[in-house]
């Protein structure tokens, strides 16, 4: 058979092997991992004391960042510094507790970054309550966070299946 040009342009072309650009698929998956890893850190999930068991409840909302605040059986701490004991409270007379206020405003004064001020200026407080504690002592709590200009107060629970029955106790 006899070759002419065209088949041999056809060839020469057909033997070139044309070699991935790698540089550009390295750089989409770069940017896929700082995506990940950034948005992955975005969630915070409380750690529940042992001291402290919550009661169960149906949770529609997830959880923000906030001051948060445990009443055990025994003591309260504010974003973990012990600030005042149960039974002082119960023995305590009015409705405002100053040991936590006085907590509450220096946590709003030491704002270090940029995340710590958005949870500052939020003006938003998350108690975790012992179911065992008594109603009086939250009472007091949650008036003291009021009177210090935290507005928005949520109260922590156990998440539970919407048909779950309430555990009486």
């Amino acid at each position: 058979m006899k070759n002419t040009r065209r088949m041999k342009r056809m060839a020469r072309n057909r033997m070139t092997v044309t070699k991935m650009n790698l540089t550009s698929l390295m750089d989409v998956f770069t940017i896929l991992v700082f995506f990940l890893l950034v948005n992955s850190a975005n969630t915070e999930v409380l750690e529940t004391p042992k001291q402290i068991t919550l009661p169960a409840s149906v949770v529609e909302e997830k959880p923000r960042e906030t001051v948060v605040i445990f009443v055990s059986p025994q003591e309260v701490t504010v974003q973990g510094e012990i600030v005042a004991l149960v039974e002082d409270i119960l023995a305590a007379e009015g409705q405002n507790i100053a040991a936590i206020g006085d907590r509450l405003a220096r946590v709003n004064d030491n704002v270090i970054g940029i995340k710590t001020q958005a949870v500052a200026e939020s003006r938003e407080v998350t108690i975790l309550v012992d179911r065992t504690v008594p109603f009086r002592v939250v009472k007091k709590v949650m008036s003291t966070c009021t009177s210090e200009g935290y507005g928005r107060i949520s109260l922590a629970v156990l998440q539970r299946a919407p048909d779950a029955p309430v555990a009486q106790g």
